[in-house]
């Protein structure tokens, strides 16, 4: 009979147990984005971005063939880390480029997350590949996308029958928070929340305002 305590699965995120792996979330990769509305997908990017920064997780960005035809990462990225230097590569699968697996290594956490464009080629690519090396690979669905609905779905499909873990941009800012009662970053959360959590945000306003309410406590 197994016995309960107050702890958390491992399985869990924490800010300083993990990468996070932003790729090419351009401009010519988003004109063919379908699976996602482009608006919906830079507000999950930006959640995303903020919060990755807010917590101080280390953070690598990767663009392809950015002078020449995809074009910049989105403002929302670069405005959460203004002084993070960008990877253009030529390769597809941005496992397959030397100086990520140098970065990769030099930040030394065995635990990486992927968000990017497109799922079925940028992101699976390098999930399947760091897997295969031994890595644990999360995917925040909601701040991919692709060609369209079947593409996104059979990539993501496919990285999890392969081990992956998917979850979505507000589930990855609420588990680097995880407990309310941590105030060092509650405004933080909750301010992200409140700017890029859609509706929820809309509640955190809400519930600040006419009443002065907030979660544990604050």
């Amino acid at each position: 009979m197994p016995s309960a305590t107050p702890s958390p699965a491992k399985s869990l995120l924490t800010p300083n147990d993990h990468t996070l792996i932003l790729i090419d979330h351009q401009s010519q990769m988003a004109f063919a984005t379908r699976s996602i509305a482009a608006e919906v997908l830079r507000n999950n990017t930006a959640l995303v971005a903020k919060s990755a920064a807010g917590f101080r997780v280390p953070t690598i960005l990767t663009t392809v063939a950015e002078k020449s035809f995809s074009g910049p990462i989105f403002d929302e990225i670069t405005d959460a880390f203004p002084d993070e230097p960008k990877i253009d590569r030529t390769t597809m699968n941005t496992w397959e480029d030397s100086r990520i697996a140098e970065k990769v290594n030099a930040i030394g956490k065995d635990r990486i997350v992927f968000a990017g464009l497109w799922t079925s080629v940028c992101i699976v690519g390098p999930v399947l590949s760091a897997l295969d090396q031994g890595f644990e690979a999360y995917v925040i669905t909601d701040a991919s996308g692709d060609i369209s609905d079947e593409a996104h779905e059979r990539a993501v499909q496919r990285m999890v029958q392969s081990g992956a873990r998917p979850l979505t941009s507000v589930q990855y800012l609420l588990e680097l928070q995880r407990d309310w009662a941590r105030s060092g970053t509650y405004e933080l959360a909750t301010g992200i929340a409140r700017v890029n959590g859609g509706a929820y945000g809309l509640g955190i306003t809400y519930a600040r305002t006419m009443f002065n309410a907030g979660e544990g406590g604050h």
